[in-house]
């Protein structure tokens, strides 16, 4: 049977550049390759493809096969499995295998970083506050000190992977040597047996234990925000370091602040006389009562700002500012809009007792 076109198998143009013809090889190789598809011609194929870029690739080979076609005796066609090459070194190009650097399971490891909610009062967000906290994580063995083992004894190096943690099958085909890697089944690729195990850890070389932290929530802090803790997760493994502690923030809201970035909002409410005539008032802020003066005229809706009565920036000096809306309560009967009112009023009596 005749040999089919090179350029023809890649599917591309007799002036295709050489990234044109790689990409081609590139997805012609994945499509047919023995481990992905299970055609009964996937092999066949394959080769076929492997071999028209092995020439098209190589400006020499691509030169003599353009002049000469398949009859040239020297175009390097022959199917020789060594330049051929293995099917498992080109699924590790493709698919990221063996090619890859391997770990060693017996270096040591670091443990796992620990997430932990932690709900505080507004005002707490606000200027700040030191409490303990209790979390449960896995904690180096201190019977063993990590290694799994009994006293007086340790692990030994697994016999059938030699300590690498990996078993490797070997199978020489037509096409080439291909290399299958696999976790050790002996040592589940921790790469060491241990024949007498601890009796506190039961082989593991941790323990689960609840750890009390002093933790400190620095003034400032805002919803969302998350707080690093070095060192204070999960316990690593031989000999590795821990891993650390995020404790991630939830505020809880307050009946008469909002809070935005730095700044905080307020509403107070006026009588219309007040908002007609003018008038000093006094508003609750974050620390303190402080005076406002209302001109006359003022209408509902309105904002006064009062600076540097808001949150202590987090990252820097100073303070956010206040803001606070006025709204004017006008003397009507009863309904929602004077219920909406009256606990305006009761918002801001408690913000006067500074709940």
């Amino acid at each position: 049977m005749s040999k089919r076109d090179f350029y023809d198998v890649l599917g591309v143009d007799k002036g295709a550049s050489d990234d044109d013809i790689k990409k081609a090889y590139r997805k012609l190789a994945r499509q047919y390759h023995p481990d992905v598809n299970k055609a009964s011609d996937a092999e066949t194929k394959f080769k076929e493809v492997k071999e028209a870029y092995d020439v098209l690739s190589d400006d020499q080979k691509r030169s003599t096969y353009d002049q000469y076609g398949h009859i040239d005796p020297n175009q390097g066609m022959g199917g020789n499995a060594q330049d051929f090459g293995g099917f498992g070194d080109i699924f590790d190009m493709f698919f990221g295998g063996g090619g890859q650097q391997r770990r060693n399971p017996n270096a040591p490891q670091r443990g796992s970083d620990l997430q932990y909610t932690m709900t505080i009062e507004f005002k707490e967000a606000i200027f700040g506050k030191e409490l303990d906290i209790t979390i449960p994580r896995t904690e180096t063995c201190d019977t063993c000190h990590g290694s799994g083992a009994k006293a007086g004894t340790k692990p030994e190096s697994c016999t059938v992977c030699k300590g690498s943690g990996q078993q490797e099958v070997v199978q020489n085909t037509a096409f080439g040597r291909i290399v299958n890697r696999r976790v050790c089944s002996a040592c589940n690729g921790q790469g060491a047996i241990i024949k007498d195990k601890c009796n506190t850890c039961n082989g593991a070389g941790k323990v689960k234990k609840q750890r009390k932290i002093h933790v400190k929530i620095p003034a400032g802090v805002d919803e969302g925000a998350q707080l690093r803790v070095s060192g204070e997760g999960e316990g690593g493994t031989k000999g590795g370091p821990a891993g650390d502690l995020f404790i991630v923030i939830r505020v809880k809201a307050h009946e008469f602040f909002e809070r935005d970035g730095d700044d905080v909002y307020c509403e107070v409410p006026l009588t219309f006389a007040q908002a007609a005539l003018g008038d000093e008032i006094e508003i609750p802020t974050l620390t303190e009562k402080v005076k406002l003066k209302i001109p006359s005229g003022t209408q509902t809706g309105t904002y006064f700002r009062l600076k540097g009565k808001g949150v202590p920036r987090l990252r820097g000096y100073g303070q956010g500012d206040q803001h606070v809306k006025v709204v004017v309560v006008t003397p009507t009967s009863l309904s929602d809009q004077d219920e909406h009112h009256e606990s305006i009023f009761d918002r801001m009596k408690k913000a006067f007792r500074g709940d």
